[in-house]
């Protein structure tokens, strides 16, 4: 099995993460109508796919992970 490049990565985690912003944006700036038990389910993926984002950014600049020894 292929491992996925850095460059792969992080262009699937900006698109996804673009998704889940721009559904933020939808709601938030548009007026777009969303039940309030849905709107922390809603953050919560963005938040989630903010990380997935910044993790593969780093993978790509070849940064470590907070954290992460070197």
């Amino acid at each position: 099995m292929t491992e996925e490049t850095p460059q792969v990565a992080y262009r699937s985690a900006w698109e996804g993460w673009r998704k889940q912003l721009d559904q933020v944006h939808a709601v938030l700036l548009d007026g777009e109508a969303l039940h309030p038990s849905k709107i922390k389910g809603l953050l919560n993926r963005e938040a989630t796919a903010k990380d997935r984002y910044d993790a593969a950014r780093r993978r790509l600049l070849g940064i470590p992970d907070p954290g992460e020894e070197e």
